[in-house]
């Protein structure tokens, strides 16, 4: 996806200097394709732990009191499950709204494209995002009780 976002903005960039004129689309599918790229990385940033937080309070406390520490982290983990769900929501009513509409871009004699189809994608990675937000928070929370360890 991104090398193909790259050939649309490259190949706009030469149809301006050649032409002087944009290529249709481009400016439309470049804004869609970069946001689906967002969301379709989503779940795999949230798996990898990449999201941008603010470690050093998590990273004192695992220290002291690695439970609490886990415990807070299942808390970040049900806060972001929310903040992905409650996008989820949202979007699947934008593409309700656009399959309904018939929602296109572009211009209406030049050329245009369907947007659902783009909209599904974003769903799809938010929804998986969230899922994987959920699947941190019970481990955190499995951790935070202390289930799965061995006593001697």
């Amino acid at each position: 996806m991104i090398a193909l976002l790259m050939a649309m903005i490259c190949s706009d960039v030469f149809a301006r200097n050649i032409t002087g004129g944009s290529l249709p689309l481009v400016s439309e599918l470049g804004a869609l394709t970069l946001v689906m790229i967002v969301y379709l990385q989503l779940g795999t940033t949230v798996r990898n732990n990449r999201l941008a937080r603010t470690e050093f309070f998590l990273a004192l406390m695992e220290n002291r009191s690695p439970r609490t520490a886990a415990f807070f982290s299942g808390l970040w983990e049900l806060a972001g499950a929310a903040v992905c769900g409650a996008i989820a929501w949202s979007t699947y009513g934008i593409l309700l709204k656009d399959i309904e509409h018939r929602e296109f871009i572009g211009v209406t004699v030049v050329m245009t494209m369907q947007t659902w189809p783009f909209r599904v994608l974003i769903l799809v990675g938010v929804a998986v995002a969230a899922i994987q937000f959920v699947v941190l928070a019970v481990r955190s929370f499995l951790k935070a009780s202390g289930a799965g360890e061995h006593r001697p």
